[in-house]
């Protein structure tokens, strides 16, 4: 043992000469963590990328991205001599004929799908208890491109397998690239190698999604996770909690063995749903043919949103300056651009409009914020009732009505929820602070919002008069 400790502390040595390790490690491992429940939220989305990396390396050793033809000739005996593409087939190989194919298949499904959940779900708390504010705007773009890349990335895995369910999915997403105004026939060119189904789509979706977006997802998990220690961790308001500390746990060593138990429940949850509960059974779909229309295909939750989209958005067209600008174009690029671009720049309009542009490292109570809160509220029920929107021909054959019924209902529920949503949440927002106040509880300090931003019609002539003012300023001095 004695010896043992000896070699490890001259490597420990060796190291620290060469890179300065001691500092770093010493700093890391004491940094202190905040052990509020929702800090976890982050960290499953993270095992669950781990858990997606794993069990993608498996998968990338059997599975064949071509389109060539071949005659399959494997375990499942319905599709035996049917004609299918090389990646449909070791599809179904891995399903049935590789040695625990079937289950890595599932479970890297599932994890595809907690991930994109947890990362939601992450970004719905750092929304709604102002995590956002500065110094932390730079590690909310990072989120917000991060959850993006993770979208295409399950949509590109999502869609490799040549099936008709995903078929269906990429004779969408064809459409979606042709609508783009100027640049979408040679987007569209340049992804599927040309016209749909195009020669080169899956060669390609494989390459974007094994290698280029994990890539740019790992770099920007990397700077995430910088930022956190860069930044001291954000924290509930409470008993000797203030902007200056951190009330917690340092990292080394009962943060680390809980976020290590953490690491090992979600991957055993994620291992037992890959093997107990059926997820997307490609043999059932049978090979993608073009000229066929899959009924009642439903996307991934995170894609719902879009489908719902493009199925309630009114049949409009524009034709200006000589181009014309399809349907898909206003519910697929368009809502999906304001949305992100909303979001990107959501720090810095709050920080313009309630002039707040100090430090804070104290977290909100949603409550405290109720124009934000009630804001948050009705997008986020803006978005639901778009999901809900996906299953508009389930809903009519289920209930036995009319197909044109559900979607007009849908989009009369597209225009009526959020706004109810958001007075109903700003009310329960005062009343709870009323409850607060009552309780003996201090009202939180609130930012005043400068309403006046909002005539932005002024804001032409408000220049302009300063711009004067400090011209005679400086003709005075």
């Amino acid at each position: 043992m004695a010896g043992d400790r000896l070699v490890t502390r001259r490597v420990a040595r060796w190291m620290d000469t060469r890179l300065g390790s001691a500092k770093f490690a010493r700093t890391a491992l004491g940094k202190v963590f905040p052990d509020h429940w929702s800090f976890l939220i982050g960290e499953i989305a993270l095992y669950s990328f781990i858990v997606l990396l794993l069990t993608g390396v498996y998968l990338t050793f059997f599975f064949d991205p071509s389109i060539d033809e071949v005659v399959y000739d494997g375990s499942y005996a319905p599709l035996r001599g049917v004609e299918m593409t090389r990646a449909y087939a070791s599809s179904l190989d891995i399903s049935f004929d590789v040695r625990a194919g079937l289950v890595m298949r599932q479970i890297h499904h599932w994890a595809a799908l907690l991930f994109l959940a947890a990362m939601v779900v992450h970004l719905m708390r750092v929304f709604f208890t102002g995590a956002f504010r500065r110094p932390r705007e730079l590690n909310w773009i990072i989120g917000v491109t991060l959850l993006i890349l993770s979208i295409f990335n399950g949509f590109a895995g999502y869609s490799l397998l040549d099936d008709q369910l995903s078929g269906t999915g990429l004779r969408i997403a064809y459409s979606i690239t042709l609508s783009i105004p100027l640049a979408g026939t040679w987007l569209a060119s340049l992804l599927f190698g040309g016209e749909f189904p195009g020669p080169d789509i899956i060669n390609r979706l494989y390459v974007i999604h094994i290698l280029l977006l994990p890539a740019l997802i790992i770099v920007l998990l990397t700077a995430h996770l910088g930022l956190v220690v860069r930044h001291k961790h954000t924290q509930f308001g409470g008993r000797g909690r203030t902007e200056r500390n951190v009330v917690g746990e340092p990292v080394w060593p009962r943060f680390a063995f809980k976020s290590i138990g953490l690491l090992l429940l979600t991957a055993a949850v994620l291992s037992a749903l890959g093997g107990l509960v059926q997820i997307n059974p490609v043999w059932l779909y049978g090979p993608f043919e073009p000229a066929n229309v899959s009924a009642a295909s439903q996307p991934d939750w995170y894609m719902a949103w879009l489908d719902g989209a493009l199925r309630v958005f009114p049949p409009w067209e524009i034709r200006a300056f000589g181009y014309t600008i399809p349907n898909p174009f206003f519910p697929a690029v368009l809502l999906a651009g304001i949305t992100f671009m909303l979001l990107y720049l959501w720090p810095f309009l709050e920080a313009k409009f309630t002039s707040d542009v100090v430090e804070h490292h104290l977290l909100d109570r949603p409550r405290n914020r109720p124009v934000r809160t009630s804001m948050g509220a009705a997008t986020l029920a803006f978005y639901v009732v778009l999901s809900l929107s996906a299953s508009t021909d389930v809903v009519a054959v289920t209930f036995g009505t009319s197909v044109n019924g559900v979607l007009v209902s849908f989009r009369i529920a597209c225009l009526v929820v959020p706004p109810i949503v958001a007075l109903t949440t700003y009310r329960l927002c005062r009343e709870l602070q009323l409850r607060d106040e009552d309780a003996g509880l201090a009202p939180p300090e609130r930012p005043r919002i400068r309403w006046e931003l909002l005539r932005i019609w002024e804001w032409p002539r408000r220049r302009k008069q300063a711009k004067l003012a400090a011209a005679r300023t400086a003709t005075v001095d």
